[in-house]
């Protein structure tokens, strides 16, 4: 499918920036797209993105998927919605320090320090999950990730959420009974939740955030260690995905 028509953009960005998503993260990697799109000014302040059924035919993404990733960039500020004649989807985005400029990149610091934390969460995460699957879990144990489960799909979309879903993964660390992996995943927690805390919570991210928690405990329950671990890193990717695409 071709890539939708950006006008003066480089028909090599559009091709990269809007190629089909193939991962089972939707949402998120869309999101991820169009950030990534309109921070690197291929679609500049002002201007309207393709019509949504270029978009969608272009990155294989529902109607449905790609109307709640443009909703979540609407609460990030990246982009306004009008409707009506002349209405569409109009990018609002403009990066701190002055006006839009094409191949404008971050704080060096900044990036450094986002891949740093995404990387050690990618190789932390997954190894935890695979090792609390293998592990043959006390009756106690059992109890306590569902009742952190529960406790997170329960919890409140504010602050509160955060805490639960660190707990959540905290807990999967700690019925491996490796006490410097439960430090490691503390640490990366931590620091992820700063960065989380720079971006909009997102209800859609959130019902599958939910989703992969419940297939993760599901594996470490059943003893799969190679599912625990794939879902794991899915729900890693995620993450990472919105973060790379809505943190300035």
């Amino acid at each position: 499918m071709a890539a939708p028509d950006l006008g003066t953009a480089p028909a090599v960005w559009s091709e990269s920036l809007f190629r089909p998503v193939r991962d089972g993260n939707a949402f998120e990697a869309t999101v991820e797209r169009l950030a990534q799109a309109i921070k690197l000014g291929v679609v500049p302040n002002g201007d309207r993105l393709a019509p949504e059924r270029e978009l969608a035919e272009a990155l294989q993404v529902s109607r449905m998927t790609l109307r709640e990733a443009i909703k979540a960039l609407a609460e990030a500020g990246f982009v306004a919605v009008r409707r009506g004649r002349g209405g569409g989807t109009f990018v609002t985005f403009r990066p701190a320090g002055g006006v839009a400029a094409v191949g404008m990149r971050p704080d060096a610091r900044s990036a450094h320090r986002l891949a740093r934390v995404l990387d050690f969460r990618r190789v932390v995460e997954p190894g935890a999950a695979a090792l609390a699957a293998e592990r043959t879990l006390s009756r106690a144990d059992r109890g306590y990730l569902l009742g952190c489960l529960g406790e997170c799909e329960a919890a409140v979309l504010d602050g509160s959420h955060r805490i639960a879903d660190s707990r959540l993964h905290l807990a999967i660390a700690g019925v491996t009974g490796c006490s410097p992996l439960v430090t490691a995943v503390a640490d990366v927690q931590s620091q992820l939740g700063e960065l989380l805390g720079e971006i909009p919570v997102l209800a859609r991210n959130i019902e599958h955030s939910h989703a992969q928690h419940r297939a993760i405990v599901d594996a470490i329950l059943g003893g799969d260690p190679a599912g625990a671990r794939r879902v794991m890193e899915q729900h890693c990717e995620a993450t990472s995905a919105l973060l790379r695409g809505l943190l300035p």
